[in-house]
């Protein structure tokens, strides 16, 4: 899509409606607003989201929700063992009546696609659907299909049941722009979810905020958010130094770091700081934005090795230090 210049007006007019998300959100969803941001920084910049959590904290509904506020069709897809690849992408069925093979295309031909516990189905599924993520297309039998646009796909993995699963492998993981973490609601959010669930007459119904062209304008907007040269060389030195710790005088980190991140994590730390800045207003990116996203664009990507199992030590209070060593030179 060719990129055009936007009017103040029509961006502000934007993020506006981008407010109103939030806000059509919050009639069915308590709380998650950070989740809500990070979906919306995965689709605005055309990437893809991991979920991590404990059942029942309303990630599908989170999810569900958000599709029917911007107006996306929405599939559902719960990875299980005998899952084939044909159940994701399609297969060729054969037509009696016109005696020929026809496509029957699956689930994944959807703008929104929530892929329910990802780390249950074998290699192969995973593979089709991190395929897709990437190329944005499928091949069925000999013929090519264009996915939808815009095609967002929001993965979830339960951290506690790990019996007859599959974890994703370290370089597929690496294809999601951020891990998030999905954690228990507060006391006051918890009481507010049980009082509207129990309710059996609660209304799910939220109005359509968001249409397809604006998700692609937004996407033109946030793209044209500025970032000095000072901040895209704080985004390579936070890159650098999952790499190379010692340099950093990061000398009890570097014990613990097996692998740093992989090249996708400074182009995601940018389009993601650029989208919060967006969001907040602005047509600038600030150290503030990057600091707020790096732990979920850096988590997943920082491999450990068992000297950090032993300790307890987990990849978010390594990018912790990291933000707290590093400094932006101008």
């Amino acid at each position: 899509m060719e990129e055009t210049v936007v009017s103040n007006d029509k961006k502000r007019e934007h993020q506006e409606k981008i407010k109103q998300v939030f806000a059509e959100m919050g009639k069915v969803v308590v709380g998650q607003e950070a989740l809500i941001n990070r979906l919306l920084i995965g689709l605005f910049t055309q990437s893809h989201i991991l979920l991590e959590g404990v059942p029942g904290i309303a990630k599908t509904l989170t999810v569900s929700t958000l599709a029917q506020v911007l107006h996306l069709d929405f599939q559902r897809i719960q990875f299980t063992p005998d899952l084939l690849p044909a159940d994701l992408i399609g297969t060729m069925i054969y037509n009696q009546k016109q005696g020929n093979f026809e496509v029957k295309k699956g689930p994944i031909f959807a703008n929104m696609i929530l892929a329910d516990e990802i780390n249950r189905s074998p290699a192969k599924v995973q593979s089709a659907l991190l395929e897709s993520m990437q190329e944005k297309q499928v091949t069925i039998g000999e013929t090519t299909f264009q996915l939808d646009r815009p095609f967002f796909v929001l993965a979830t993995q339960n951290p506690v049941d790990q019996e007859g699963t599959y974890p994703l492998p370290e370089a597929q993981v690496d294809r999601f722009m951020m891990k998030v973490h999905v954690d228990y609601p507060t006391k006051t959010q918890e009481l507010e979810v049980m009082r509207r669930i129990s309710n059996m007459s609660f209304d799910f119904k939220v109005n359509t905020v968001l249409e397809k062209q604006d998700i692609f304008d937004i996407r033109n907007e946030i793209n044209q958010t500025a970032i000095n040269e000072s901040l895209e060389k704080y985004i390579i030195e936070l890159v650098h130094a999952t790499r190379d710790p010692k340099a950093y005088n990061l000398t009890e980190e570097a014990n613990y770091i097996q692998f740093g991140v992989s090249p996708r994590a400074s182009i995601n730390l940018n389009l993601a700081a650029k989208a919060m800045a967006y969001f907040d207003g602005r047509e600038y990116v600030l150290p503030e934005d990057i600091k707020e996203v790096a732990p979920d664009v850096l988590n997943h990507r920082i491999i450990l090795n068992y000297e950090a199992e032993a300790d307890n030590i987990d990849t978010n209070e390594i990018v912790r230090s990291i933000l707290n060593k590093v400094q932006i030179n101008n």
